[in-house]
């Protein structure tokens, strides 16, 4: 992992939890397997590596670095997504691999559940009014439609997230809709939502969240004629890839005020300056916080730790990463 990575993801209480489970050296990191190469006592220590502890930042795993680990037996990540570092050499060893992207999803939903219940009640909207008005606002006719009574919201995607998110919606009077093309539309009933194709998704939804991995087939998922599906006032929240979206088509909808947006991931990951997004009264946009952060680091660590512990006893991992669903995963 990085630097920066271990720093916040192995303080704390951790660390010492990570040193109890495993005969680990807290001081040695490795950041490029290409040099690791090069260094006689880092490789010597990979030589006898059994498992790596991993994290964002993590170098690919190609058959180069495999070959300085012959031990090597299981990855256990303490992040989401290994698709930056495990590659097809992985599999072919036979390794074991873990991912905590079940456990990072957790903030991510809550981060879409706030973002959902929020923009059907018009709350930046009506905050943005009300800081114009700076006095009694008539809140019966401005806002007749407002609210989280039998709303309609969209899901795009059943992952982890998404899953997650359809957890946190059933308290609410809400109906929910689902698009994903690889889960069986009774299962998602049984979840308490409706599978529909996009399209439909698009033009019913209130709401629209999308929760799909970034794939050659998802990019730009979301162009001018699907926007255009949208009804007036729906709000659009994107807390998975910004290249899911057209972003120059989205842009035109949030200036003309026809849509309203809540933005975690945008293409370019940070826009540019002079982007108007920052400044439109119908966008929230936040740079990349819905997933874990601050505390809820110790949350991946510590599930990651739990996955290591149970390999050393002999059981298998809770989260185990599927290389069948790999490529349809995020």
């Amino acid at each position: 992992m990085s630097p920066g990575t271990r720093d916040a993801v192995l303080g704390g209480r951790i660390l010492p939890e990570l040193v109890r489970v495993a005969d680990v050296d807290p001081g040695l990191l490795v950041t490029d397997f290409r040099s690791a190469s090069a260094e006689d006592a880092l490789r010597r220590r990979l030589a006898t590596a059994e498992v790596l502890f991993t994290g964002w930042g993590c170098p690919p795993l190609d058959a180069g670095a495999l070959a300085l680990m012959p031990r090597l037996r299981a990855v256990v990540h303490a992040a989401g997504s290994v698709k930056h570092h495990v590659t097809p050499a992985c599999w072919e060893r036979g390794l074991l691999v873990s991912s905590a992207a079940a456990v990072n999803a957790l903030p991510v939903a809550e981060y879409t559940l706030a973002a959902i219940l929020f923009s059907n009640k018009r709350v930046l909207e009506s905050a943005h009014a009300y800081r114009a008005a700076r006095g009694p606002m008539d809140l019966l006719s401005r806002y007749p439609a407002v609210g989280n009574y039998r709303r309609t919201v969209g899901l795009v995607g059943a992952s982890f997230i998404g899953r997650r998110v359809l957890e946190l919606l059933r308290p609410f009077d809400l109906r929910v809709l689902v698009h994903d093309p690889y889960t069986d539309p009774a299962e998602l009933a049984g979840l308490g939502a409706e599978a529909v194709p996009l399209d439909e998704l698009l033009s019913r939804s209130d709401v629209v969240s999308l929760h799909a991995p970034e794939l050659p087939q998802t990019r730009r998922l979301l162009d001018a004629s699907r926007l255009a599906l949208m009804p007036d006032g729906a709000t659009l929240v994107n807390t998975a890839r910004g290249s899911l979206v057209d972003t120059a088509a989205l842009t035109a909808e949030l200036l003309s005020g026809r849509l309203c947006a809540v933005l975690d991931h945008t293409e370019p990951e940070v826009l540019p300056a002079a982007s108007p997004l920052y400044n439109l009264p119908n966008v929230l946009l936040t740079p990349h916080v819905a997933g874990s952060l601050g505390g809820e680091l110790d949350r991946l660590a510590a599930a990651a730790v739990e996955e290591l512990e149970r390999y050393a006893r002999g059981l298998a991992f809770q989260h185990p990463v599927d290389r069948s669903r790999l490529p349809y995963s995020a």
